[in-house]
């Protein structure tokens, strides 16, 4: 008799619609067993990092997929040093309880899956991509038909405004994002929260909230600005930031008591 034996494997969890629809395949293939969700936490707000989504929002999340979840708390203010040193603690963890596979949502973005796969390789695990390289429209529309229901959390100032965060993803808010933004947000245009779907128990309840402007400070050694954007330019060979974006539209979710 054969016996076929599922791959140990990580989830690299953000909350929102990439990483709820790689689960759905990585779940369909039948192929790894995911035994944790991997989330970062800004510890000092308690929220998902990037998306501004508040923590019992994650928890809520996780308890319907029905996955243990585990958070990596960062500061606020954290560097690429820091960052790399706590993710690879941790990486180095889940390798030695045997998790040798990681799995992530990402799309397109060549040298954050090369830098992904760098790190990994450090500690002995490998990168698994479910959607690599795959249309991000018929990934999105792919998202939608099979059920899944998904709201902006934070959108990029400087190129969507206030009105499209907060708000539902549907065949509307596809048709009104400007030219030049990817349906799947996979520049960094949007993040969002993934409350409903086949890969969850029931939904996840929650309320809208305010929306708030918020704007960062970058660090003046470019190395140590953790979100770096792609289009840096060049200047006596040294690195500016001064196109890097540093003002993003959140919408507050509450979960619903």
């Amino acid at each position: 008799m054969h016996i076929c034996y599922m791959k140990k494997a990580y989830f690299n969890w953000s909350s929102g619609k990439d990483s709820s629809l790689a689960l759905y395949k990585i779940v369909q293939q039948n192929e790894y067993d995911v035994q944790k969700l991997i989330t970062n936490v800004n510890q000092d707000y308690q929220r998902v990092s990037m998306h501004g989504l508040h923590e019992d929002l994650l928890d809520a999340q996780a308890e319907s997929i029905g996955i243990p979840l585990e958070k990596i708390y960062f500061p606020a203010e954290v560097t690429m040093d820091l960052y790399n040193q706590k993710m690879k603690e941790k990486t180095a963890e889940l390798n030695e309880a045997g998790l040798v596979n990681g799995i992530f949502g990402d799309i397109f973005l060549e040298d954050l899956r090369a830098y992904r796969d760098s790190k990994l390789q450090e500690v002995g695990i490998t990168g698994v991509y479910p959607l690599w390289k795959q249309d991000t429209k018929e990934l999105l529309r792919e998202f939608l038909a099979l059920g899944f229901k998904t709201i902006t959390v934070c959108v990029n100032a400087k190129l969507l405004g206030e009105e499209f965060v907060g708000r539902v993803i549907d065949e509307d808010f596809i048709n009104e994002l400007p030219d030049g933004v990817d349906v799947c947000g996979e520049n960094g245009e949007f993040h969002t929260f993934c409350y409903d779907g086949p890969i969850f128990k029931k939904p996840v309840e929650f309320e809208i909230g305010e929306k708030v402007l918020k704007s960062y400070t970058l660090h003046t050694n470019d190395d140590d600005n953790c979100y770096q954007d792609s289009k840096k330019t060049k200047k006596s060979e040294e690195t500016t930031i001064k196109n890097y974006d540093r003002s993003f539209w959140y919408c507050d979710l509450q979960l619903k008591k």
